[in-house]
């Protein structure tokens, strides 16, 4: 197969080869050329799709690390202790990137993994109205990788009294980072920001995005219960990856709790059994 056939199986369906087989050299070389090429190709793909579209008025000028914080922020305070709290809060505040018209290019660009800026350029695409790469694209609204946060524009649009993606993929962000990248003191048994059993990441990462909502509305723990009723009835996650109930159960929970994020976390800890399980070291959280 030659490098024009592979170039457009990748913009189509985000596969490739990953031996690089169709550019000359030896291996590290066919490499670093197929993943320059790829990216670059797919760089243009969404500049071509994309063509006239400006940066959305309302985030022009907008302060996103003032934003960040303010989304963020409860959720550190009541997950760290008080000497952790300023050094996750530096993090995060600056984790936030918009897909924009602005960055999408460079985004893409400098993405370390191929299967990412694919995934990427879809997101970004369906949240300014332009057609996906393939039939079998993902219709994200957030990416999360490392400590880096990518959220779609169709965050401004959002309607959902308890929607905030933000916030959902800033949780993410606790199982993806090691201590000792936020200058925190690391050890064996506490590697990660946070121990997150692999299996329920993403449930903990709904629970925190509604709970979020309920503490930032409802100015009493009767509202909060409240608003949990009514997340319950009308607005949990549609998504295979969770249990709807086991997501609402703990929102219930969290709203009676005095600390809710902590029962958040508590209920989303690796099981123990003598000892401590490990978690799977994972670097890329892909949400909905």
């Amino acid at each position: 197969m030659d490098t024009r056939s592979e170039i457009e199986r990748f913009l189509r369906t985000g596969d490739y080869d990953a031996h690089s087989g169709a550019w000359p050299g030896d291996i590290l070389e066919r490499e670093r050329r197929a993943h320059d090429e790829l990216r670059h190709a797919l760089a243009m793909e969404v500049q071509r799709r994309t063509a006239g579209i400006d940066v959305p008025e309302k985030l022009q000028g907008l302060d996103v690390v003032a934003l960040t914080r303010r989304k963020v922020e409860p959720m550190v305070r009541g997950l760290f202790p008080r000497a952790e709290q300023d050094a996750v809060l530096a993090v995060l505040e600056c984790s936030v990137v918009f897909l924009t018209p602005a960055n999408i290019s460079q985004v893409l660009l400098k993405s370390a993994w191929l299967n990412t800026a694919w995934d990427l350029a879809n997101l970004y695409l369906l949240s300014v109205g332009a057609e996906l790469l393939g039939e079998d694209a993902p219709r994200l609204l957030g990416i999360s990788e490392h400590t880096t946060c990518y959220v779609s524009l169709a965050y401004f649009e959002e309607e959902s009294p308890f929607a905030d993606f933000l916030v959902h993929e800033a949780a993410h962000v606790f199982h993806n980072c090691k201590r000792r990248t936020v200058g925190l003191l690391e050890t064996r048994r506490r590697e990660w920001l946070l121990d997150i059993d692999f299996r329920k990441r993403e449930t903990f990462a709904y629970a925190c995005e509604a709970y979020s909502r309920l503490v930032e509305a409802g100015l009493s723990p009767q509202a909060r219960l409240a608003l949990a009723e009514e997340y319950a009835a009308r607005a949990a996650p549609s998504d295979e990856r969770v249990s709807v109930a086991e997501v609402v159960e703990l929102v219930r929970e969290a709203a009676a709790a005095r600390n809710g994020w902590k029962r958040i976390l508590a209920r989303c800890a690796p099981e123990t059994r003598g000892v401590t399980r490990g978690t799977v070291k994972g670097v890329l959280s892909i949400s909905r």
